[in-house]
């Protein structure tokens, strides 16, 4: 793994470690629950982590319906 890329993937868990210390301590102290856009946000940086290590982009599906 190149340099870069290595950081570009340190750089990601470390985003990701931080936002999940905060969910665990929201639910711990505060006994509340993340709200969904923290969620969808946390999931969107585990798939781009997932594709930066995986080096696959993910496909766009294609149209169900033609015009």
């Amino acid at each position: 793994m190149s340099t870069s890329k290595r950081e570009e993937v340190c750089s990601h868990l470390r985003y990701i470690r931080q936002e999940l210390r905060d969910m665990d301590q929201m639910l711990r102290e505060d006994r509340l629950l993340p709200e969904v856009s923290e969620l969808k946000e946390v999931h969107a940086a585990l798939e781009a982590l997932h594709e930066l290590v995986s080096g696959k982009s993910k496909k766009k599906p294609k149209p169900e319906f033609d015009d």
